[in-house]
Order: structure tokens, then sequence, then C-alpha cells
């Protein structure tokens, strides 16, 4: 944990509903393309904001585990899967971006919401996503616009324009895609190992 990780302590406003207005998941799964019967990886889950989405769209064929190092960001997740239309496909494991405890080569899409830009050691995490995705999988990766001010989201100091995250990810061994705005404040950046 670094003075740029988010605190379980404020995980109330990962659920804020006016948080769907400005970060709608689902123009996230919109570029994302189709879900549907996928293995999924979700790091640095949270509240599950993405995870629960996910596995609803990746439905009966698909998984989704859901990755956070905070225990109090798993319970969260938790205490939603137990309602009784919560999706049954989805799995939560405590782990961190560059040890996420997951099977090699058993996940087609991992995906990183707002963490980015938290990590300490991105080579590292780059590796691991490489280890846990199978062939032909992809790695995205959201995070807060630096050209849009706080707030919300960290003070613009924290923040990793998508240029230089896209650079990070071509010297790791990835082709990107160009990145997408999504909602107001973000950029999504599609990657696939070379």
């Amino acid at each position: 944990m670094n003075d740029r990780t988010f605190r379980a302590a404020d995980a109330h406003r990962l659920d804020d509903p006016d948080r769907l207005a400005w970060l709608p998941p689902g123009e996230v799964i919109a570029h994302l393309g189709r879900l549907e019967g996928l293995n999924i990886a979700d790091i640095g889950a949270g509240t599950g904001f993405f995870a629960l989405p996910f596995a609803r769209e990746a439905g009966k064929k698909g998984s989704v585990i859901a990755v956070d190092f905070q225990e109090e960001m798993l319970a969260r997740i938790r205490e939603k899967l137990a309602a009784d239309d919560s999706p049954r496909n989805l799995t939560l494991v405590h782990g961190e971006a560059a040890a996420t405890g997951l099977d090699s080569h058993t996940c087609d899409l991992v995906f990183l919401a707002n963490v980015w830009h938290e990590l300490d050691d991105t080579d590292a995490v780059q590796r691991e996503v490489r280890r846990v995705l199978r062939q032909g999988g992809r790695f995205a990766v959201l995070d807060w616009r630096a050209d849009v001010a706080p707030p919300p989201g960290p003070p613009a100091a924290h923040r990793v324009p998508s240029k230089d995250l896209a650079g990070s990810l071509q010297r790791g061994g990835w082709d990107v895609a160009p990145p997408q705005n999504v909602g107001r404040y973000h950029y999504l950046e599609i990657a696939s190992p070379r």
C-alpha cells in the first residue's frame, strides 16, 4: 500500500449511485466487446463495481474472479453476492496485482480499473497478467484521464496519461489499441501480448 492506494475506509464512494452516471459499466463493456463465455479477472475489484456486471455478461459459460488485496473490499462484494439475484459465476480471491494467486493461462481477459496509477511496479504486474492470460487473451486498463481535472478521482499528480500507459505496455511486449475515452473522466487501453 502506498499514498496513491484507494483505502477501504472510503469504499462507500465506490458504490455512490452518481458514479454510474460518470462511469457507466455498460460503456466499458461495449468497448470490451462480447464477454459471454469468457473467463475474466478483475484485479483491484474494489466493491465489485465492474466484477458484478461482468459476471452477468459472462453468463453461465463464463466466470469472473474478483481479486483485491484489501479484505474489506472483498467483504463488501460478499455482501452483494448474498442477494438472490446476484451472479453465481463470481469468485473472490485475496491477492495483489503483481501476485494474484490465479492459475496460469486461465483468463481470456484481465481488467484493471482505477488501479494502474496506484501501482509501484508496473513491469511485475505486466508479467503477472501475461502469466494468467490464455493465448489470444486481452489486457484492459481503465484509469483516470490526466487531461481532466479532479475531483473526482486522484490528484492530478497521480494520474497516468494514456500515452504513458501505452508506452509502458508497448515496452513490455504488448500490442496496444488506440485509447478510448470512457465516461467523463476515464480512458481505456486494451492490449494483447505480442
